[in-house]
């Protein structure tokens, strides 16, 4: 039996207070811009408003991961836990590029480094009182990847990264294209349009 595909709503509804609230007042203060803003600049949901259609796709597949892996073993997070990260991963990006003058996405010069980046997602969490745990923070960083952080010393990403980082990459690298346009295979996927 195929699984429900949720709205973002509808799984913001799943995230614990107290972000329950702060995550719906970022979507109702900003709908309008993530339902424009592309997903990408070419490597996933590079539509407008792939943005959201990235969010909402990759919140539904950590929904279907969470569930499948904590009925195997339980999990160490909850799922509120990981649709929260997943909602927040990139909170910058809808603020972080531009059209040039020649019609083509580039970054806007002021959130051009992963550092600049970091630092305004962080301003954004906390003019919403986003309130987060060393987990969360972590699954946060590490949502991408360990990147450079990689050390075979210790264990850099934790679990909640390691399932938000699959979510991701499956969204991103698999189902680059998804949700279709009309007659997405997940029954109730679509694209949102603004």
């Amino acid at each position: 039996m195929q699984p429900n595909y949720y709205t973002v709503e509808q799984m913001l509804e799943m995230v614990d207070e107290p972000n329950h609230s702060a995550c719906f007042r970022i979507l109702a203060d900003n709908r309008k811009l993530f339902q424009t803003v592309q997903g990408s600049s070419n490597n996933h949901q590079a539509w407008p408003g792939g943005y959201f259609d990235h969010v909402q796709e990759i919140m539904n597949i950590a929904l279907v991961l969470y569930q499948q892996l904590n009925s195997l073993r339980q999990l160490p997070f909850s799922l509120s836990d990981a649709l929260l990260v997943v909602f927040l991963h990139d909170i910058e990006k809808p603020w972080k590029y531009e059209i040039s003058p020649d019609g083509k996405f580039q970054y806007i010069e002021a959130l051009k480094t992963k550092q600049a980046q970091h630092e305004f997602r962080n301003r954004k969490l906390r003019e919403y009182g986003i309130a987060l745990t060393s987990d969360q923070e972590n699954g946060m960083k590490y949502v991408e990847g360990e990147s450079n952080d990689y050390t075979n010393k210790r264990r850099v990403m934790g679990p909640l990264a390691a399932l938000c980082h699959l979510a991701d990459v499956t969204s991103a690298r698999i189902w680059f294209d998804h949700p279709m346009v009309g007659s997405d295979p997940w029954t109730g996927a679509r694209r949102n349009r603004s």
